[in-house]
């Protein structure tokens, strides 16, 4: 910000210090994230990954961000125009897991899946589907931090209604866990 005093726990000149890497993933580790599935048309056909890292980062205009790193996935999603996120809960487990999997089958006919008429890949079981123009790649590390602002949300009866969605899936602990009524804090 401009006329911003840096304050006194400012970072002294020199090299930074950085945090314990185990440690820092291990406090992550500890703090559960939703899921997403995020897909994209690349000159190779339609790829797609599995993704903890989707934020809501404006309502006006809709925007989302998230990260991707390593594999061909992650490298073609990196490079598009356009993507579709697609949140997915507890319902979506399997889907979730291949597109999780390096390796692992992904846009099989057992899928329910189109290619949009803009192109990208529309996983049709994820309750709710974000058509996103990306506006910002940032390279932080060895990842790409991906900002995009929505196009277009799809839902199952094209009516823009909020869906029928099962319980919420997040990742946690190196695990996928359901939420329910049980976790429901009074």
């Amino acid at each position: 910000m401009v006329g911003v005093t840096p304050s006194p726990t400012a970072l002294p000149p020199g090299p930074p210090a950085f945090a314990d890497s185990a440690l820092f993933r291990d406090a992550f580790r500890s703090h559960p994230s939703g899921v997403a599935i995020v897909t994209a048309a690349s000159h190779d056909g339609p790829v797609g990954l599995t993704a903890s890292s989707v934020a809501s980062v404006a309502a006006d205009p809709p925007t989302l961000a998230f990260s991707v790193s390593g594999g061909r996935s992650a490298v073609h999603l990196a490079e598009a125009l356009t993507v579709v996120v697609h949140l997915v809960d507890a319902d979506q487990i399997d889907l979730v897991r291949s597109f999780a999997t390096p390796g692992a089958p992904r846009f099989t006919e057992a899928m329910d899946w189109e290619t949009l008429a803009t192109g990208e890949p529309w996983l049709h079981a994820a309750p709710w589907a974000l058509r996103c123009s990306i506006e910002h790649r940032v390279p932080v590390g060895p990842s790409v931090l991906l900002a995009g602002t929505v196009l277009e949300i799809l839902t199952h009866d094209g009516a823009g209604a909020p869906p029928v969605h099962g319980a919420p899936l997040v990742y946690h602990d190196r695990a996928f866990h359901a939420l329910g009524e049980h976790s429901r804090l009074p």
